[in-house]
């Protein structure tokens, strides 16, 4: 299902305001990624990249008004890391109110809103609290069940846990969606941190010098393709609760 708002080879949704059945469409979907380091071989804009292109894999099968990308997350644990810049979780909290506030004012009774990175635990919040209030039904995606899910369905045989920053999975989503942006020396950046319990105090770099912890020398685009593949059409069950 090709929309004007995901025109290929543009990471901006192209839409206008005269695209009614884009505009007018049930359900928006907001990407949310963040600016941290992943890495030397994948850009600090990773996870955004990532959000995105779920958000067009969704598009490719459902009709949805796709948002632009929000570029920055709660990325703190990756501090120490130059290049990386974060928001508070106040504030990302906010942006996102208010961009469903918007929404609402435009008569979308739904949002999905999808998470690029782990460390945007407050959007699991905002999303909580906007059902409370009834304005809105939003949904968060992928959960962690749908990432197992789309590793499965890509073959890609390490797991959430292990392979948590620029490892196989990221990797290989950004060899299908971004190649461009993948630079050399990921066939050789594996790294294990198994045991990670003091990550959010310690910060990522307790656990790992180059940034990555993961798989990456496993990825491969048509791992990445079937990744999003997977993604873009089970959205379909949240957004079927969502406008029910």
């Amino acid at each position: 299902m090709t929309q004007h708002s995901a025109v290929p080879g543009l990471f901006l949704p192209a839409t206008t305001t005269t695209d009614h059945e884009v505009v007018h469409a049930a359900v928006a979907v907001l990407p949310v990624g963040s600016f941290e380091q992943h890495g030397p071989y994948l850009p600090l804009v990773a996870d955004t990249l990532i959000a995105t292109a779920i958000a067009t894999a969704i598009g490719d099968h459902h009709k949805i008004f796709q948002l632009p990308a929000v570029t920055f997350g709660c990325s703190q644990e990756h501090s120490a890391y130059p290049g990386t810049v974060s928001l508070s979780p106040a504030t990302l909290a906010a942006a996102v109110t208010d961009i469903s506030t918007s929404l609402v004012r435009q008569g979308i009774s739904a949002l999905v809103v999808v998470n690029g990175h782990g460390g945007n635990y407050v959007l699991a919040n905002v999303v909580q609290q906007a059902n409370a209030d009834g304005a809105m039904r939003v949904g968060l995606y992928p959960s962690r069940e749908d990432w197992m899910e789309a590793r499965r369905a890509a073959g890609i045989t390490s797991s959430n846990h292990d392979d948590m920053h620029a490892g196989e999975l990221e990797t290989s989503l950004l060899l299908a969606a971004h190649p461009a942006y993948v630079r050399d020396g990921w066939h050789t950046a594996d790294h294990a941190a198994p045991d990670r319990r003091y990550l959010t105090t310690l910060g990522i770099d307790a656990y790992t010098t180059s940034g990555v912890i993961g798989y990456p020398s496993r990825a491969d685009a048509d791992k990445g393709q079937a990744a999003l593949d997977h993604l873009g059409q089970a959205a379909g069950n949240l957004i079927a609760l969502l406008i029910k």
